[in-house]
């Protein structure tokens, strides 16, 4: 059974196609239903909530749906936001804007899910984390600076659980670059051909499979053979 945040359009969306008992997350209810709507036509058992991954008790919600479908083996966040302000130079990013943005949903919102499910995923026999986390936490690129910070921060999030918790497998998954709104919003003028999230899906899909030890992995090495 897997809880996957942002789960409405892009990765969370092609993630939650992959079938099995799931409990979905978005902002927008309504192609979240549609996401929801989509899965569990195959038989799927499938508990949509729309809701805020930065609301405690959204959160509290999404766990006891997981309860309810009998516990957690994989849980998978995904929410992300560039923030109000996108992509701005670091001397311009409002300070306020980045508590109350990218570091709330990408980091404290993750932390938060990951002490909720914990109890869930020490019972698995299969219990996995994965961080979704784009390059731009590794790389330093003008302009994204505080959405970077916060995927470095989720990084150092994924690498510490995977020690304190040896019986988890516990990845940074770095997707690369897709066909999603979040990118076409960070670079609107970028019109190159990039995969949709579905082609993505295979590296994920792998590593479950395979269960490689914890740690950051890029999904096009993982496509191509590698890591």
């Amino acid at each position: 059974m897997a809880v996957i945040t942002g789960a409405s359009k892009g990765l969370g969306e092609a993630l939650a196609a992959r079938g099995g008992d799931l409990v979905l997350d978005a902002r927008d209810p309504v192609p979240l239903a549609e996401a929801a709507g989509a899965v569990s036509a195959h038989g799927t058992r499938v508990a949509a909530l729309p809701g805020d991954v930065t609301d405690a008790g959204h959160r509290a919600e999404l766990v006891a749906a997981a309860k309810w479908l009998g516990g957690v083996d994989l849980l998978v966040h995904n929410a992300s936001t560039l923030g109000a302000e996108a992509l701005v130079r670091l001397e311009e990013r409002p300070l306020d804007g980045l508590r109350g943005g990218a570091l709330e949903v990408d980091l404290v919102a993750a932390l938060g899910l990951v002490q909720e499910t914990l109890p869930l995923l020490r019972a698995s026999r299969a219990g996995t984390v994965i961080a979704v986390s784009p390059d731009a936490g590794a790389e330093a690129s003008a302009a994204w600076g505080g959405y970077g910070a916060s995927k470095a921060a989720l990084d150092q999030l994924a690498a510490v659980p995977a020690v304190e918790e040896p019986g988890l497998r516990v990845w940074a998954v770095d997707p690369g670059d897709m066909a999603t709104d979040l990118y076409a919003a960070a670079v609107p003028d970028d019109d190159g051909p990039r995969p949709e999230p579905a082609r993505v899906v295979p590296a994920f899909l792998r590593m479950l499979d395979e269960r490689p030890a914890s740690g950051r992995y890029a999904a096009p090495a993982l496509l191509r053979g590698g890591r």
